[in-house]
């Protein structure tokens, strides 16, 4: 059996690195990350064994110069620009890293490569039922969602057009330590974390499946080491949990497990004008496809986060200045 040389796009960021810890058990792998949110975040020991690469996968000549030489025979691709206040203030710089970006990656691979393609189950039109890859409408309600479903059609078309073996692997909402934004777990630890007693959340009704960053590193191992797809093919999988909790129960569950005594307050500047109420995956198909189940609930998740939450910095340092003063 020829060893997997897989390339792992936005390698160093929050599934990225959990991800390409367990594929160097098994693979040769290389990293590429533009840095943006830091350095390497790798031991030395990890640098040893990987092959690290600084690329900007919206400049098609460097993608070009990566490809020719990592030489991989799987693409794990998981940068993007995928916070979505960001994504709704700079819409050009989101179509450009989750659109141009997997073009230019999808067009640099070598012929018969495995193209995994990290996308979301933002995709989907919003619907109370759970979202299922082949009875679900897609409607996009933010710009992040449009991006990634217009990358999906270039994943579908280059796929068939140069022989490719896609899987297009719709990510939810993923929790855990390690996260290099302020979404709304980091946000609730950050604050209580750097000492506030009064923590400000946007939108508290909506409800979303939360899959743990260990859970979803799995699912892209499975993914990528599977035997699913044909040449030209492209198989679309869901990635979450089949369970949905609302920003109040998580609120509630967070309580439990920290102890910390805290009040709620809705913030009007934080609260989303397009936020859909549900949110939740139909995971059969990757289990039945590549043996994939979620391992971790939930409430294992909080305690992981609020015993080591692994978070940036800047985060912390933004709340605890609030404190002091």
């Amino acid at each position: 059996m020829t060893l997997a040389r897989i390339l792992v796009t936005g390698g160093n960021g929050y599934v990225g690195r959990q991800l390409t810890r367990r594929l160097i058990r098994t693979s040769e792998v290389g990293v590429a990350d533009s840095l943006r949110y830091g350095g390497w975040r790798f031991t030395p020991a990890e640098k040893a064994e990987l092959q690290l690469h600084r690329c900007d996968i919206r400049e098609a000549d460097e993608v070009a110069r990566l490809m020719d030489d990592f030489v991989p025979n799987v693409v794990v691709h998981l940068a993007a620009l995928h916070y979505i206040p960001e994504c709704e203030d700079q819409p050009s710089l989101a179509v450009d890293t989750n659109v141009l970006g997997t073009l230019n990656l999808l067009m640099a691979c070598p012929p018969g490569t495995r193209f995994v393609f990290a996308s979301t189950g933002a995709v989907y039109r919003p619907d109370e039922r759970s979202h299922n890859e082949d009875h679900s409408a897609v409607g996009p309600s933010d710009i992040y969602g449009f991006s990634k479903l217009h990358a999906e059609h270039y994943v579908r078309t280059i796929a068939a057009k140069r022989g490719l073996r896609a899987v297009i692997v719709r990510l939810f909402n993923v929790v855990g330590p390690g996260e290099t934004n302020p979404h709304l777990l980091p946000e609730i630890v950050a604050q209580l974390q750097s000492g506030r007693r009064v923590v400000d959340l946007g939108n508290l009704s909506p409800e979303r499946d939360y899959i743990s960053v260990e859970d979803a590193a799995r699912g892209f191992e499975a993914v990528a080491l599977g035997n699913a797809v044909e040449p030209g093919e492209t198989v679309v999988v869901n990635l979450g949990t089949s369970h949905a909790y609302s920003v109040s129960e998580v609120v509630e569950k967070l309580r439990q497990v920290s102890g910390a005594d805290f009040e709620i307050r809705q913030d009007e500047s934080r609260v989303r004008k397009v936020d859909r109420p549900v949110l939740r995956a139909d995971n059969r198909r990757i289990g039945e496809l590549f043996g994939w189940r979620p391992q971790q609930t939930l409430d294992d998740v909080l305690a992981q986060m609020w015993k080591n939450p692994d978070l940036a910095t800047w985060l912390l340092d933004r709340y605890r200045s609030t404190v002091a003063s």
